[in-house]
């Protein structure tokens, strides 16, 4: 590990202007990787990108949809003319929305379709998407690697969060699915894995576990209740095994989703 062999290499990071991701696209650049940090956001992208560079790192900023077939592969042309290649593929675009998650106040037999309808696409096929665009380039190379963002939802169907638990459970299973395709009909030497995070704060997810006074919620104490390390996780606590799983130290690891969630999908409860 001493060795992570990131120099030069080049990612593309979808939803890379999230929380989770700039942290992630500031570890990669640190080590040397050069990236493409795409974003629906342009501006949070630039933000970003121009955070890499003014630390020395390599990165640009390329405004793109992950729903929208033809906004992929005009990224793909901006990366490819910057870099000249792809090595790697994070595809960190997802999310939750209030409105596809059950409540007090909101039934399943109420969820709006459209609402349910966003989850889903967001979170599936834009991680499918992606990795059919910018996984015609890492064939080319003799170290590609694409990595999905799961959740513990995929693990454990979560009480409330119906569309965002099923299609986490999908990208789950798209992950194991793409990794035995491209291997038997492409490459061997391109991985694909997914990284399945435990409760990590964000904006989608805070009105569930925070209340308005800045207070667990209900919610918020029963994860923590359910966490054997009892607390939430920190961005940078997904750096290590990204980087591990981009690096030759895991080049016989395909297929796998890396649960990193404080014991979380270990503990029944009892």
């Amino acid at each position: 590990m001493k060795n992570l062999d990131l120099a030069k290499r080049v990612g593309v990071i979808t939803g890379g202007g999230g929380v989770l991701c700039r942290t992630l696209a500031t570890a990669l650049a640190r080590e040397g990787a050069h990236l493409a940090i795409l974003d629906i956001d342009a501006e949070a992208a630039s933000r970003v990108a121009s955070d890499i560079c003014a630390q020395g790192g390599t990165a640009i900023a390329v405004e793109a949809n992950v729903l929208q077939r033809a906004s992929l592969e005009q990224a793909a042309e901006q990366v490819l003319q910057r870099f000249g290649q792809v090595d790697f593929l994070l595809n960190g675009a997802g999310g939750n929305k209030k409105e596809a998650t059950t409540s007090d106040s909101l039934e399943f037999f109420d969820l709006p379709e459209d609402a349910i309808r966003w989850v889903v696409d967001l979170n599936l096929t834009g991680t499918i998407l992606p990795s059919q665009i910018f996984g015609r380039c890492l064939i080319q190379s003799d170290r590609g690697s694409i990595i999905n963002i799961s959740s513990m939802a995929a693990i454990r169907p979560l009480t409330r969060t119906l569309a965002y638990s099923c299609a986490k459970a999908a990208v789950s299973n798209f992950t194991q699915w793409l990794a035995v395709h491209v291997s038997q009909n492409y490459s061997p030497k391109l991985r694909v894995n997914a990284v399945a995070p435990g409760f990590f704060l964000t904006e989608q997810n805070r009105y569930l576990l925070i209340n308005e006074g800045g207070e667990l919620s209900e919610r918020g104490q029963t994860i923590i209740r359910h966490t054997p390390m009892a607390r939430f996780g920190c961005p940078d606590e997904l750096v290590g095994v990204v980087l591990w799983l981009l690096s030759p130290a895991a080049s016989f690891v395909h297929g796998a989703v890396i649960p990193i969630d404080g014991g979380f999908s270990a503990f029944s409860g009892v």
